[in-house]
C-alpha cells in the first residue's frame, strides 16, 4: 500500500483565512482545490510548476482555475506548497494573491461587472475592469 503524504501548514490560521476567502468568492477554484487537487497531492501526485528543488525538498506553485477577468485585475490564484519527500509531509505555505484574499476575509467585498473589487483601491480596480471591457469590445 502506498503511504500518503500528511498536510501541515506554515501558518494554519492565515492559510485557512485565505482558503475561506477563495471558497466565498471563487467556488470553482475552491471545489477543484478541495475535491481534486488536495487528494492528488496527498497521494504523491505533485501538481503545478516546480519552482525550487533541494536534496529532500521541492516547492511548487499550482494555478487554480478562475475567471479570466479576475486574473487580469488581481492576478492568478496560486497554491504554494513545499514537499518533504523523506518525511512524507506536504507543507501548505500560501495562497496568492494575498491582498484581495485577506481583504475578502476581513470585510465583505463588492463586485463590479462580475469581478470583486477591493475596498482599499476600488477606483483602481473599476478602472482596470472598464479598460479591459473597452479593449474586448473593440
Amino acid at each position: 500500500m502506498k503511504q500518503s503524504y500528511i498536510f501541515e501548514y506554515q501558518n494554519e490560521n492565515d492559510f485557512r483565512k485565505k482558503e475561506r476567502s477563495v471558497r466565498k468568492y471563487n467556488m470553482l477554484a475552491y471545489k477543484k482545490l478541495t475535491f481534486d487537487y488536495y487528494p492528488r497531492i496527498r497521494n504523491g501526485e505533485f501538481l503545478g510548476e516546480q519552482v525550487y528543488k533541494d536534496k529532500n525538498t521541492k516547492s511548487y506553485e499550482l494555478v487554480l482555475p478562475t475567471d479570466e477577468m479576475f486574473v487580469k485585475v488581481h492576478g492568478e490564484i496560486r497554491l504554494h506548497y513545499t514537499v518533504y519527500e523523506d518525511k512524507k509531509i506536504v507543507l501548505l505555505t500560501n495562497i496568492t494573491p494575498e491582498g484581495i484574499l485577506e481583504e475578502g476575509h476581513r470585510a465583505e467585498l463588492t463586485a463590479y461587472k462580475g469581478v470583486m473589487i477591493s475596498k482599499a483601491n476600488p477606483e483602481k480596480d473599476m478602472f482596470k475592469i472598464n479598460l479591459l471591457n473597452m479593449m474586448q469590445n473593440k
